[in-house]
C-alpha cells in the first residue's frame, strides 16, 4: 500500500448508510487504518441489515457505533464528542436519502445528529441507481450541500446492483483515499500555490512504430505530484506514462520533448513551482521515416540532434514570461554525479536539484525506492539515505514550500 503520511492519526469519522455499496465502507475502514488513521465507524439502521459493526471493529480496532448507542446511556454527549474529535467526515456510501437529510437538516439518526454537530470538512461518496442520482430533488440537494462546503466523490460510472449500468456507484477505495488526501491536504504547506510536475521518459520517433526513449518508469514525478497534492497544492502533472494518476491532479500527457516544452512553457506562467522529474531525451532522430523501415532495406544510418533543453529554456524566461519562483531539476547519472549535477544546477540556473545514480540496482529507475543528494543553489547539499521515493518526493516539496516563504 502506498505510504500516506497525510494519514497518520488523523480522526476519521466514517458513516455507512443503507447500499449494497456498504462492503466497499469496510475495506475502506480497513484500508484506513492500515494507513494510521483513527477510524471510527457510525451505521445508520439501514446499514445495519448490510454489514455488522463487528466487521468495522475487526479491521480498525475501534467501536463502531449505532442508533442503539444514542438512546443509550452516553446519548446526551456521544454525537457531540464524536463530531468533535473528528478532523474528516466522510460517509460512504451516502445513499439519496442521507443525502436529503443532509441538505435539510434533518437529525433523526447518530449520524445526521453528528453531521450536524460536526465542524470538521464533509465528505460524501454517492451510492444509489443511476435514475435516482440524476433525479432533479437529488441534483438539488447534491448542489445545496456543495454549496455549504461539502465535498463529492463520484459517484461513478458503472454495473450497479440493479443490473444496470450508469452512474451511480461508489467510487473504489483507492480512489476515495485520494479524495480524502485531497480534503485534508487543503490547507497544507502549498495551499494556494500551484506546482508543475513532469514524469516520466519522452519517446523520439523514428518511424511510425519505433521510437527512441529512456527506461524511466515516471514513478518518482508521479510521487511527487501526490506529494505536493497532500500538501495543498494546485498540481499540473505533465507526463509521458499511464500510471493511475493521483486524484486532483491536472493530466496533460504528452510523448516527445517538444511536446514537454510546449506543455511546460505554458503552464509555468502561472506556477509558483516547477519539478522537471521526467527523463527529457538529449537527442531525436534529425528525420522520421514516414514508412516502418524494413530490414530487407538494410541497417538505417540515423543521424540525430539535439532534443529541446526544457530547463534551459525555463532559464532564458524573461520578466515578461515570468520565470517559477521555485525549479527543481533531476540529474540521472552513471559517472561524476556530483560533478555533473552541479555543472546542470549553476547552468539552468535552477534552485534545487536532485542527483541520483542510475547505475545502483536498488535505487533510480524501475524501482520503488530512490537515494538521492539534493544540491541548492547556495551551495549546500544534502544527502538522503535509501528511502522510498514518496519520502524523497515529500523532502522536495518540503524544502519547496520553505523556498517559497
Amino acid at each position: 500500500m502506498m505510504e500516506m503520511p497525510i494519514l497518520v492519526d488523523k480522526h476519521i469519522l466514517l458513516g455507512v448508510t443503507g447500499s449494497i455499496a456498504a462492503y466497499k465502507a469496510a475495506d475502506l475502514a480497513s484500508k484506513l487504518a492500515q494507513a494510521g488513521a483513527l477510524v471510527d465507524v457510525i451505521l445508520t439502521p439501514s446499514a445495519e441489515k448490510f454489514v455488522a459493526p463487528l466487521t468495522f471493529q475487526s479491521v480498525t480496532g475501534r467501536r463502531a457505533y449505532t442508533d442503539a448507542d444514542l438512546w443509550g446511556a452516553e446519548s446526551h454527549v456521544l454525537h457531540v464528542g464524536l463530531a468533535h474529535q473528528a478532523d474528516l467526515l466522510v460517509i460512504a456510501p451516502c445513499t439519496a436519502n442521507t443525502i436529503a437529510k443532509l441538505a435539510h437538516g434533518q437529525a433523526d439518526n447518530l449520524l445526521t445528529v453528528t453531521a450536524l454537530a460536526s465542524t470538521c470538512p464533509t465528505l460524501i461518496a454517492p451510492a444509489m441507481e443511476s435514475n435516482m442520482f440524476a433525479h432533479p430533488v437529488t441534483q438539488e440537494n447534491a448542489i445545496k450541500l456543495n454549496e455549504r462546503g461539502v465535498y463529492f466523490a463520484g459517484p461513478a460510472e458503472g454495473h450497479l446492483a440493479s443490473g444496470e449500468s450508469g452512474r451511480g456507484r461508489m467510487l473504489e477505495t483507492s480512489e476515495l483515499i485520494g479524495h480524502i488526501r485531497l480534503v485534508l491536504g487543503h490547507h497544507g504547506l502549498l495551499a494556494a500555490k500551484k506546482v508543475v510536475v513532469t514524469a516520466g521518459g519522452t519517446h523520439e520517433p523514428l518511424d511510425p512504430v519505433r521510437v527512441l526513449t529512456n527506461r524511466s518508469s515516471g514513478k518518482q514525478g508521479y510521487a511527487l505530484a501526490q506529494a505536493a497534492l497532500d500538501a495543498g497544492a494546485d498540481v499540473c502533472l505533465i507526463s509521458t506514462v499511464n500510471l493511475p494518476p493521483p486524484v486532483g491532479a491536472r493530466i496533460v500527457g504528452v510523448q516527445t520533448a517538444q511536446e514537454m516544452l510546449e506543455a511546460v512553457l505554458a503552464e509555468v506562467a502561472t506556477a509558483d513551482a516547477l519539478i522537471m522529474a521526467a527523463a527529457v531525451a538529449d537527442f531525436r532522430p534529425k528525420e522520421v521515416s514516414a514508412n516502418k523501415m524494413k530490414k530487407r532495406d538494410g541497417i538505417p544510418q540515423i543521424e540525430l540532434e539535439p532534443a529541446p533543453d526544457i530547463l534551459e529554456a525555463v532559464a532564458s524566461l524573461g520578466p515578461e514570461k515570468k520565470r517559477p519562483k521555485v525549479v527543481v531539476g533531476f540529474a540521472a547519472e552513471s559517472q561524476s554525479l556530483l560533478e555533473s549535477a552541479t555543472s546542470k544546477l549553476q547552468s539552468k540556473k535552477l534552485d534545487i536539484i536532485a542527483a541520483n545514480d542510475i547505475s545502483a540496482t536498488d535505487a533510480g529507475f524501475s524501482v520503488d525506492t530512490n537515494r538521492v543528494t539534493l544540491l541548492y543553489e547556495d551551495g549546500r547539499s544534502e544527502a538522503l539515505p535509501l528511502i522510498s521515493k514518496f519520502e524523497v518526493a515529500e523532502t522536495i516539496i518540503a524544502r519547496i514550500a520553505a523556498l517559497l516563504e
